[in-house]
């Protein structure tokens, strides 16, 4: 099985959605239309085959990564619940409002800074669907209550290799045919495509040679651990989308633990600093702190930009965003 098929099986597994304002009444219209048609619909999400007999129509939230599917697809009125933190930069005012109207299960995290949630404040909210896993409640658990639940291909253990942006518009189409609406998810899809485009049909991308190399990082604040991005991050196809080229592009992982010194040796002239929450100048500092590195070209050049994980990983339309950010901030 190649990759391409890989992807597709993948995010058919997951859940797809979409990317018009309008989207929300296309998918009002298709539901109204009909709810039975596509039904029993079977996908394959991190390697476990589940099964809907019609559209759901109680979801809990555990991560915000499906919002901007569900919001681009008008399905947030589904939502009964959410857990987990929902930074505002990620979202228009109308997902924030949508989303402020959703009652908060918990944002308490562990002391590894997952979150920490039980089985029975989930299964008190009556959810025929349960989008992301955490580490205390997973699939199986909630299996044996008779609930679904769907996670980003991306997040699963086996992960996805060769990922790109069509994986976007991929798990569009996938949450829509979840949902019963495959019209508007076609739309949405084409959306992505057409946005993607625009973001990297502008100047010609530089011979390789003359590329400038960049590194995503994911630095601890305070001291502690550096983690960077290889191919099988979203990170890798965003930075080549912007005309990088990722100075870890010979890593076979996602995330990966690296030296300050390996980092000083690999001397990306950008670099795209990840954070979850916190003040931004922290995080920054992080590196730009590090014994040695202003030996680094992306330090000593000031050639750095700090956003939000999720404008980065896992791959949904908040990607493209991130990918919106490093085009303007260091051309292409």
């Amino acid at each position: 099985m190649n990759s391409r098929t890989l992807r597709a099986t993948a995010a058919a597994a997951l859940l797809a959605s979409v990317l018009t304002a309008c989207a929300g009444s296309g998918a009002d219209d298709e539901r109204a239309a009909a709810a039975a048609p596509g039904f029993p619909h079977t996908v394959t999400n991190c390697g476990t085959e589940v099964t809907f007999d019609a559209p759901p129509e109680r979801i809990v939230l555990l991560t915000s990564s499906a919002v901007p599917y569900l919001a681009e697809l008008g399905l947030l009125d589904r939502v009964v619940a959410r857990a987990g933190a929902y930074p505002d930069a990620y979202y228009d005012q109308a997902t924030q409002d949508a989303l402020d109207a959703i009652p908060l299960l918990t944002d308490e995290l562990d002391t590894s800074g997952h979150l920490q949630i039980s089985k029975e404040t989930v299964l008190a909210q009556r959810p025929d669907l349960v989008l992301g896993q955490v580490p205390n409640l997973e699939r199986a658990t909630l299996a044996s209550a008779g609930i679904p639940l769907l996670e980003q291909p991306a997040l699963c253990p086996e992960g996805v290799t060769d990922l790109s942006f069509e994986d976007v518009a991929e798990q569009m189409t996938a949450y829509a045919a979840v949902f019963g609406i495959p019209d508007t998810g076609e739309r949405a899809a084409a959306a992505v495509r057409d946005r993607v485009a625009a973001l990297t049909s502008g100047a010609a991308v530089a011979d390789a040679a003359e590329r400038r190399t960049a590194a995503v990082l994911y630095p601890t604040v305070g001291g502690g651990t550096i983690y960077a991005y290889g191919t099988r991050s979203m990170a890798h196809p965003q930075l080549e989308a912007a005309g990088l080229e990722n100075v870890f592009g010979d890593v076979d992982e996602r995330v990966f633990e690296v030296s300050r010194e390996e980092l000083i040796g690999r001397n990306p002239d950008v670099l795209v600093l990840l954070h979850s929450d916190g003040d931004a100048d922290a995080v920054e500092d992080a590196i730009t702190s590090l014994n040695g590195a202003q030996a680094i070209t992306a330090v000593a050049r000031g050639e750095v930009l700090v956003q939000l994980f999720n404008f980065t990983e896992p791959p949904t339309p908040l990607s493209i965003d991130g990918l919106s950010a490093i085009v303007e901030r260091f051309g292409r």
